[in-house]
């Protein structure tokens, strides 16, 4: 079980819905929920310098008002090192573009593309792919 998670996702009823999965299966102990990549952004910056503060993984949609998923990846990339060590981003989207998910592959931030919605069986295999990456 992670601490904190966070949800990046402009869409009420998918933030919705990661939140309860990730809270029924035990996946988190905390949800950080945000409706946009700016929030998320300057909520990562005012807690560089808390490292108990940032999440360990964040679900990161691609389509997005404002700044999509790919523009908060430029900007994540410009925060401190320290967050960058802490948290693992993963995509979270119903996107069916090959474009995205080649995009998604290329971006060292990015360790894995997840297609909506985000339910136990997703959860469950990530659990194990990071038990088998820390062993």
């Amino acid at each position: 079980m992670y601490n904190r998670v966070m949800i990046i996702d402009d869409n009420a009823i998918d933030r919705y819905i990661a939140e309860v999965s990730i809270r029924k299966n035990g996946f988190a102990k905390e949800v950080i929920s945000q409706e946009s990549a700016l929030s998320a952004l300057d909520y990562l910056s005012l807690n560089a310098g808390e490292p108990k503060g940032l999440p360990e993984v964040i679900f990161l949609d691609i389509n997005m008002p404002e700044l999509n998923g790919f523009q908060f990846l430029e900007a994540f990339e410009k925060l401190p090192g320290s967050i960058h060590s802490i948290c693992l981003i993963m995509m979270l989207s119903s996107s069916l573009d090959p474009e995205d998910h080649k995009r998604v592959s290329e971006n060292k931030f990015v360790s894995r593309f997840l297609n909506k919605p985000l339910m136990k069986e997703k959860l469950r295999e990530i659990l194990i792919e990071l038990e088998k990456v820390q062993c």
